[in-house]
C-alpha cells in the first residue's frame, strides 16, 4: 500500500513539472515604441502651446507656434525691395523693346533700299546711312542689356531670400509629426525657445513593439511574420496579447540584465521584435512573456 502511494506520488511530481515546463515563456522582454523629439527650428516666444501629456494628436496637427512677426515684418520689407526694382527692371527692359521695334523698322527700310540702290533708284549712300542706323542700336541694345544684368541678379537674389523667409516662417508652426500620443512636454506656453530646444515627445501608440531575446536553438522555432502569444501582467492575472515577429536579429549579443533567460549557461542571445496591437492597457516599459506556440 505504501509502495503504491510512493510510486502515485512520483507521478504527480513528474506531471507537475512537465506541466511547469509547458508552462514556462519561451522568451521576455519589454515593450518599447519609436519615439520621436519635437525640436524648435527657428527661434522665438512658444505661442498657443495647449498640448497635453498622453493626448492622442493626428499627424500636421498644428500644436503650437513661434512668434514670427520679426520674419514677417522683413520679408514684407524685402517684398517692397523686389516691387521697386522689379519696376526698374520693367523700365529697362521697356527700353530695349522700343530699340529692337526701331531695329526691325529700319532693317525693313534697309532691304527696301537695298532693291533700290540695285536698280538704281537710291543712293548707297542711303543704304549706308541706314546700315550705320542699325549697327548703332545694336550697341545701344548691348549697351542697356548690360545696365540690366545686375537688377535681374539683384531680383534672382532677393528672389530666393523671400522664398527662405517663406521657409523659415513654415518652421514657426510646430506639428505632430505622426499619429501619435505625447509622452513627454519639455516647454511652457510663453516660453522663449531656440533650435534645438526640444519640445515635446511622442510616439505611436497603437502598435507598441516587444523587444525580446532568445537563444540560438530557438531560431528555428520561429519566422518573420509568425503569430506569438504575448502575456503581461493584469493585477495578478496574465493577459494574452496577439503578436506578430517583425524583426530577428542577425547578430547575437550579450543577454542584457534586466531580461530574464530559462537558462542561465546562455549568455548569448538573439534579439526580435513582436508588433503587438494596443487596447489601451500596454505602456512603454512595461515587461512581457512570449510563447511560441
Amino acid at each position: 500500500m505504501n509502495r503504491i502511494k510512493f510510486i502515485s506520488f512520483a507521478w504527480a511530481l513528474i506531471l507537475v513539472s512537465c506541466n511547469s515546463s509547458e508552462n514556462s515563456p519561451d522568451a521576455y522582454g519589454q515593450f518599447e515604441a519609436t519615439e520621436i523629439i519635437i525640436s524648435a527650428q527657428t527661434q522665438g516666444s512658444l505661442l498657443n502651446w495647449n498640448v497635453e501629456e498622453g493626448k492622442k494628436y493626428d499627424s500636421s496637427a498644428v500644436l503650437g507656434y513661434i512668434d514670427s512677426t520679426s520674419l514677417f515684418l522683413k520679408k514684407e520689407q524685402l517684398k517692397a525691395q523686389y516691387k521697386s526694382i522689379s519696376s526698374k527692371y520693367s523700365s529697362i527692359t521697356t527700353q530695349i523693346d522700343v530699340l529692337n521695334e526701331q531695329k526691325k523698322n529700319l532693317l525693313k527700310e534697309k532691304d527696301r533700299f537695298a532693291k533700290l540702290v540695285s536698280e538704281n533708284a537710291a543712293t548707297q549712300k542711303q543704304l549706308d546711312d541706314i546700315t550705320n542706323n542699325i549697327e548703332l542700336l545694336n550697341k545701344q541694345i548691348e549697351n542697356i542689356k548690360s545696365q540690366n544684368l545686375p537688377v535681374s541678379s539683384e531680383l534672382e537674389a532677393m528672389n530666393f531670400q523671400i522664398k527662405q523667409l517663406e521657409d523659415q516662417l513654415s518652421k514657426c508652426y510646430v506639428k505632430m509629426p505622426i499619429n501619435g500620443t505625447i509622452l513627454e512636454k519639455y516647454a511652457e506656453e510663453s516660453e522663449f525657445v531656440a533650435p534645438p530646444k526640444s519640445l515635446a515627445k511622442v510616439a505611436n501608440m497603437e502598435n507598441l513593439i516587444l523587444r525580446a531575446y532568445i537563444d540560438e536553438e530557438q531560431l528555428s522555432q520561429i519566422k518573420l511574420g509568425q503569430k506569438v502569444r504575448v502575456f503581461v501582467d493584469n493585477g495578478g492575472n496574465l493577459k494574452e496579447y496577439t503578436g506578430v515577429i517583425s524583426w530577428i536579429s542577425s547578430q547575437s549579443e550579450f543577454s542584457p540584465k534586466i531580461i530574464q533567460k530559462r537558462d542561465e549557461r546562455k549568455n548569448l542571445m538573439y534579439a526580435i521584435k513582436i508588433t503587438v496591437k494596443n487596447d489601451g492597457g500596454l505602456k512603454i516599459g512595461m515587461l512581457g512573456d512570449v510563447r511560441f506556440n
